[in-house]
């Protein structure tokens, strides 16, 4: 039986179950006694506990994770490197992860795609500007959790900017798919690296599919480095031209060619999201039927051949055999487990009651997992769903039940209406305890009277009672469509917005932007939608103040004689020393990134490393 389920560790945290095992590490679901939490706990492996190298590896993933504090980052809570063990305590995340979603989904529409990738980005600018890169960037390690909220996890070969290559180890082996050619060349990887695997999964979630695929890690990594993608809208053409571009630029095989900074590509994203009409001029080269970058010469062709069948052969043969020891252990794990709890009990009902009073029940040994639900007709907190269901089936006394739990408190998730009728998703909204606004839009490619989407997005999860905006295929009516005045002065929108019989609201917001002051740079509804012919439309306009920009300035200091003790670093802004930005780095530490804002002109950049020096200008204006 596993040594650690059933145990206290350091008389805090007692471990569940096991749910996770990684290339060094085992992680349980546990429960936290002093904050009375659930947790998930990863605990180095015995056969690497003394063994110097894993142990560094495992302390570095825990140093890498501590300094981030971040929403969309899975939160480290405690770490422990006693004499006997070690491990590291996160927060613990229900929900499921990106990879799962788009299986179950297919293609994402873009909007939610954005919505997602933005999540992603904000978490790996908080890594970089702490010295982080993730290098693990996929699907498979970004979780979306019940409330909708991403998180990017597994930080496990995360490393701070150093010099460092890398060889494809079996891990990089089962990220082949999203990492970038350096990575796949054994080259120094940096914050670009993040961005090529970011751009990847973008790419999966709108398409539905991989950009590179073969029969084996080495011919994937092989394209990586020398194949170009297909375009993504002749996959998908619902895809807008200016998400097709950011998607292939953070995709692009030269790291200079990529963004240079997450910010970067969010700055990007916003501007899309506001005007999706957008060209940003990047003309990065997709190739409709792509193929394979081979040597000019037959012979070379022929090694290169020859060697590719050697290394599948070794790495199938690594796979192989961890394979069939993960069955063993796993074969192991189940039998001990099944051999300690082997007493069965019939499934008791607890629809109707109170969860309070089932959770303070001390007879029951169940695992409940609680699901917050919500239904106007029942009251707080009670138990309106099961699973098992009661007298069903027998469980072990420890098993797990499902309990759903009625709680006008939570979120919902928007009910799947798109092709239904108006009345058809009205009620099916309102039953699902939202609120739904009606707009009409005229499509031809859509059925009439059917609906043609929803925001937010259907299943995704929004407070009870929320609005929800329908937006349903009608024929000609009386109704005005709003026209596409983004980009044009206020007295040109006014004018034409007038001609229409259309109103504008005296609620006008500013928002600072590149565009000259009183230009329109976004309207609501959006254009295209159709509303009454006296209908009221809002507009927010350029305040004529530049919009603060994010620099980032990557300063590497490899070419510095070798630090032994901790690198102090202050940053000085046109003389002034920058208190936040001024920190302390490890001594293994040689390169890191900091971010810079500003409107216009230049800021003189003064960095001390040590009794080192390193002067840079940046000029706003170019950006």
């Amino acid at each position: 039986m596993d040594k650690y389920i059933g145990k206290r560790l350091d008389a805090r945290y007692e471990v569940n179950e096991l749910i996770g095992v990684g290339g060094m590490s085992l992680v349980y679901r546990a429960y936290d006694v002093i904050e009375a939490q659930s947790v998930a706990i990863k605990i180095l492996k015995d056969e690497y506990f003394g063994n110097s190298e894993f142990m560094k590896r495992f302390k570095n993933e825990s140093r890498a994770v501590a300094v981030l504090s971040h929403p969309n980052i899975v939160k480290v809570l405690n770490v422990s490197f006693g004499t006997n063990f070690q491990y590291i305590v996160m927060e613990y995340i229900s929900g499921i992860t990106l990879k799962e979603y788009i299986s179950k989904k297919g293609q994402i529409d873009w909007k939610e795609s954005v919505q997602i990738i933005t999540q992603v980005l904000k978490a790996l600018a908080h890594a970089h500007s702490r010295g982080v890169i993730h290098r693990d960037i996929k699907p498979q390690n970004i979780m979306i959790t019940d409330d909708n909220v991403v998180k990017v996890t597994d930080f496990g070969i995360a490393r701070f900017f150093t010099n460092e290559t890398q060889t494809m180890t079996d891990k990089t082996i089962g990220s082949v798919h999203y990492i970038s050619p350096e990575q796949a060349k054994g080259l120094r990887t940096d914050v670009k690296s993040d961005i090529y695997s970011v751009g990847i999964v973008l790419y999966e979630m709108l398409t539905n599919r991989l950009p590179f695929e073969a029969d084996n890690a080495v011919s994937v990594a092989i394209m990586q480095m020398q194949v170009v993608p297909q375009s993504p809208r002749a996959l998908n053409q619902s895809i807008p031209p200016a998400l097709e571009e950011i998607t292939l630029k953070a995709m692009q095989k030269n790291p200079e060619k990529r963004y240079f900074a997450a910010e970067s590509m969010l700055e990007d994203i916003e501007k899309f999201t506001k005007n999706i009409d957008v060209k940003f001029g990047y003309n990065c080269f997709v190739d409709e039927n792509p193929t394979k970058v081979l040597p000019e010469s037959p012979n070379e062709e022929k090694l290169e051949e020859k060697s590719r069948k050697k290394k599948a052969l070794l790495i199938t043969g690594g796979i192989a055999a961890a394979l069939v020891l993960f069955a063993l252990v796993f074969m192991f794990i189940t039998m001990f487990t099944s051999y300690g709890n082997s007493k069965n009990v019939d499934v008791p009902n607890f629809i109707g009651r109170q969860i309070s009073d089932v959770q303070n029940d001390k007879k029951y040994k169940f695992d409940f997992k609680i699901e917050r639900v919500y239904e106007a007709s029942q009251p707080d907190g009670i138990i309106i769903d099961q699973d098992p269901k009661a007298g069903s089936k027998q469980i072990k006394a420890n098993g797990s039940i499902i309990l759903k739990v009625n709680s006008s408190g939570i979120t919902v998730a928007v009910p799947m209406v798109v092709g239904l009728s108006e009345e058809e998703a009205k009620s099916k909204i309102t039953n699902a305890g939202l609120t739904p606004e009606v707009m009409y839009v005229n499509d031809s490619n859509s059925p009439i009277g059917k609906v043609k989407s929803v925001e937010p997005y259907e299943n995704s999860k929004i407070p009870a009672n929320s609005n929800v905006k329908i937006y349903v295929n009608k024929a000609s009516t009386s109704d005005v469509k709003v026209p596409n005045v983004v980009g044009k002065s206020f007295d040109e929108a006014k004018s034409e917005l007038s001609g229409l019989g259309l109103k504008i609201s005296s609620d006008i917001k500013y928002e600072d932007s590149d565009e000259k002051k009183d230009t329109v740079i976004s309207i609501d509804p959006l254009p295209g939608v159709y509303i009454s012919h006296d209908g009221t439309v809002k507009l927010t306009l350029s305040s004529g103040v530049k919009k603060e920009k994010t620099v980032a300035l990557n300063v590497d200091w490899s070419d510095l004689p070798e630090f032994h003790e901790d690198v102090n670093i202050k940053v000085y802004v046109n003389g002034e020393l920058d208190s936040e930005k001024s920190t302390t780095v490890d001594s293994s530490v040689t390169n890191k990134t900091f971010y810079f804002k500003g409107n216009r002109g230049t800021k003189k950049i003064k960095i001390k490393i040590n009794d080192y020096e390193r002067n840079y200008t940046i000029n706003f204006d170019e950006y």
